[in-house]
């Protein structure tokens, strides 16, 4: 017999124990009587399955926190990141220590902030927008930028070349990101990111 059958059966039998042992001092009609115990059983049951999975808490708690606030959880070195309401993925990443928002998009070719943004997060910046891309909103004038270190939970890339505009709608996180991992994938309404 393992430790855990052990505890698991001394459990199940205590909870027995006392559940008959109420039942036996009640003079009550029988069905209130069933009542009582049904509520205790209920008890028991909750308080077994919390017994059961309690290393898996912690990560029932992250999901609720991701879903909540839209946290990634971290499993590992593995990240998911929970789909939003809108229907997209967002994180909140650091560009050279400064917190940012971005669009999760796989339609990027590269990672894109705006300028106002960019000169916060201390990112070296080129002079003049001198390169036109076309976007899914039409044609867009950026500079080029390098951040010294973007990092996103425990995924960290150094030196990483942007584009930066000069329109303060949208920060997009590109695919240029996205080739440097190992994997990632959407599963459900998860994006998984594996550095």
């Amino acid at each position: 017999m393992t430790n855990g059958l052990m505890l698991g059966g001394l459990y199940i039998l205590m909870a027995v124990m006392l559940i008959l042992g109420m039942l036996m001092t009640r003079r009550e009609p029988i069905a209130r009587t069933a009542t009582f115990a049904l509520c205790w059983i209920a008890i028991f049951g909750a308080g077994f399955i919390l017994f059961t999975f309690r290393d898996n808490l912690g990560w029932v708690w992250q999901r609720v926190r991701s879903e909540a606030t839209g946290e990634p959880v971290r499993q590992g070195q593995e990240l998911r990141i929970p789909m939003a309401v809108d229907g997209h993925f967002w994180v909140n990443a650091l560009v050279n220590g400064k917190r940012i928002k971005f669009l999760v998009d796989s339609g990027a070719t590269m990672t894109t902030i705006d300028r106002a943004e960019a000169e916060e997060a201390g990112v070296e910046v080129s002079k003049s927008a001198n390169q036109i891309v076309r976007t899914g909103n039409g044609f867009v004038r950026v500079a080029t930028g390098t951040a010294g270190r973007l990092s996103l939970g425990t995924i960290e890339r150094r030196n990483f070349a942007l584009h930066v505009t000069e329109s303060d709608d949208l920060n997009v996180l590109g695919m240029n990101f996205l080739s440097t991992l190992k994997r990632w994938g959407v599963e459900g309404r998860w994006l998984v990111l594996v550095p």
